[in-house]
């Protein structure tokens, strides 16, 4: 036999089809289509998909069923801008949903994600990948994993996003993280204070409450407490405090207060600037029951340690104690009660109650009809009358 004297194979077609416009109303064609190599079809194909699953649930549970979840998180890593913004935002909107959630914890997504998180992406791309964060956070194996990624830094600079969706959204993720002790303490190693005060300014309340939600979980850290004090942290939620305008973030900046109170070195330094007097003033203000017990719980928690009582009787905690006895409020004098039995364990605090006529006032809570209110009274009665023979008298 003779040797052929060129190779066989298969000749590439020169010419190609006119341009094809394609329409489908079937879920499981679209989702084929996101099979091609085309980048045009990729993009509208994608788009699609996102106005689909906006719908509700069943669409995409649906989706995840002819298999969009697996394709959706090839294509977010595609070369194409456009395919992979489109791409995000179908994988956005599906991961919201619980089994989609649950699926896409298996299929190792998280480190692309989190690699799209970077300044040169889009500003679209940032906000339904953290889309898909926020939702994979809430599981602590994810928030493992969004840790040891590396996902932290981009997150703490996001929250300096024009678009207070990816701030929300970031806020949120961060929120989930800080449940665990090393991401807790990321947030001032990056420098993630500053820019959770600043968000207290925010004109959107769903900011302003993750925001304090996240610093109440951070502050609870020493080192952070001391970060928070160099950014003027504490001032800061006193001038939130005293606005009246913002009194629906009044009870979680408390419980920030609190946290920021809880150590006696803090505390002195707040002391010496004026930060306690400010805080007693807010106590003694008149407003909303709710709030003004749970200022003084705030008081009750810096009272547990000896130093913090010793500042807050210089502070002379005591006079503003017993003029809470006397408001209409069952839960405000329930508080002060339980104050008055934490400070009661300071002796002098002791003689001061009794020189400021506090005895009688407690004494007669004795009779009210709440339950919690005498029970706190008793308690307040028990400490105050302890090793004090002047007060049992």
């Amino acid at each position: 036999m003779g040797r052929k004297s060129t190779k066989e194979g298969v000749t590439p077609f020169k010419e190609t089809f006119e341009p094809l416009s394609l329409e489908s109303k079937t879920p499981a064609t679209v989702v084929l289509l996101l099979n091609s190599h085309e980048e045009d079809i990729l993009v509208k194909a994608c788009e699609a998909i996102h106005k689909f699953a906006e719908k509700g649930d069943e669409n995409k549970v649906c989706l995840l069923g002819l298999g969009a979840l697996e394709r959706l998180c090839k294509l977010i890593a595609h070369s194409n801008r456009l395919v992979r913004r489109n791409a995000f935002m179908a994988l956005g909107i599906m991961a919201t949903n619980g089994e989609v959630n649950n699926a896409l914890k298996n299929l190792n997504a998280i480190p692309l994600i989190i690699q799209k998180l970077t300044p040169e992406e889009d500003g679209v791309v940032h906000e339904f990948a953290t889309l898909c964060l926020a939702s994979l956070s809430v599981d602590s194996t994810c928030r493992v994993e969004i840790y040891t990624n590396n996902g932290m830094p981009p997150l703490i600079k996001l929250l300096t996003s024009p678009d207070p969706d990816v701030t929300k959204n970031s806020l949120e993720i961060i929120f989930n993280l800080v449940q665990d002790y090393k991401s807790l303490q990321a947030v001032y190693e990056l420098g993630g204070i500053p820019s959770l005060l600043e968000l207290l300014k925010s004109d959107f309340p769903v900011i302003q409450h993750l925001a304090l939600k996240t610093l109440q979980c951070v502050s609870t850290d020493k080192d952070t407490r001391k970060t928070f004090r160099e950014e003027q942290g504490f001032e800061k939620l006193m001038d939130l405090l005293h606005n009246m305008h913002l009194t629906d973030l009044h009870a979680e900046a408390l419980h920030v207060v609190a946290n920021c109170l809880s150590d006696s070195e803090t505390l002195q330094l707040i002391h010496n600037n004026g930060g306690l007097a400010r805080l007693m003033d807010f106590v003694l203000t008149p407003q909303a029951p709710g709030i003004q017990s749970t200022a003084v719980k705030c008081l009750t928690r810096v009272a547990q340690s000896s130093d913090s009582r010793t500042v807050l009787h210089e502070q002379d905690v005591e006079k503003a104690l017993v003029e809470l006895l006397s408001v209409v409020d069952d839960n405000v004098k329930a508080s002060a009660c339980q104050a008055v039995a934490a400070m009661s364990f300071h002796p002098a605090s002791k003689d001061s109650f009794r020189d400021l006529g506090g005895l009688p006032v407690v004494v007669q809570q004795l009779s009210s009809e709440s339950s919690a209110l005498r029970e706190a009274a008793t308690q307040a009665l028990s400490s105050l009358t302890h090793s004090n023979k002047l007060n049992a008298l």
